[in-house]
């Protein structure tokens, strides 16, 4: 692996694994004699990638479902239970954005994406626990959050400028130096 390759990957997985299942494919058309199951090669990397992606979603999902239950339930427990909830999934993202940067540039999306999901699966939970009355169905329905909202330390109550994180004001790190 050439060392632009190799800091890539200390630097960032998921543009590492596009990077490298490009050149599998392009070796393939190569023709070179090493037997080796060029697409499918390239296709297993490609994966990697997108497994990163998706777990960045589903918990991106569980962070906006919890904000919304906080937002709207009338429930008053288990509320420090979401709260350490989203906390958690927020480190975790946090984690794998270090991992992988050019996420970053994907996570809009992906929250403009998830809310609906994420207000369909919240509108269906508050049904089963007889909470679905119009004032809070319409109170979730009406919800859009932010970017910053979800992947910062903003929690309901708040107000409406969340801080910027860790990862916003650039204290990421990288593979290598996380051990």
């Amino acid at each position: 692996m050439s060392g632009s390759s190799a800091q890539l990957y200390e630097v960032d997985f998921v543009r590492w694994t596009e990077e490298q299942a490009a050149a599998l494919r392009e070796a393939a058309k190569l023709g070179t004699n090493l037997p080796l199951d060029w697409e499918n090669l390239a296709e297993e990397i490609d994966s990697l990638g997108r497994s990163q992606r998706r777990e960045v979603r589903s918990r991106i999902t569980t962070i906006i479902e919890h904000l919304i239950k906080l937002e709207c339930s009338p429930a008053s427990e288990p509320r420090r239970g979401w709260m350490e909830t989203i906390a958690r999934e927020r480190m975790e993202i946090e984690l794998l954005l270090d991992d992988s940067p050019s996420l970053k540039a994907e996570t809009a999306g992906m929250v403009a994406a998830q809310m609906p999901r994420a207000i369909r699966s919240i509108t269906r939970t508050v049904r089963l626990y007889d909470e679905a009355i119009p004032e809070v169905t319409g109170k979730i329905a009406a919800l859009n959050f932010t970017e910053d909202q979800v992947l910062g330390d903003w929690f309901p109550g708040d107000g409406p400028s969340p801080q910027p994180s860790p990862r916003e004001r650039g204290e990421g790190g990288t593979r290598a130096a996380r051990g």
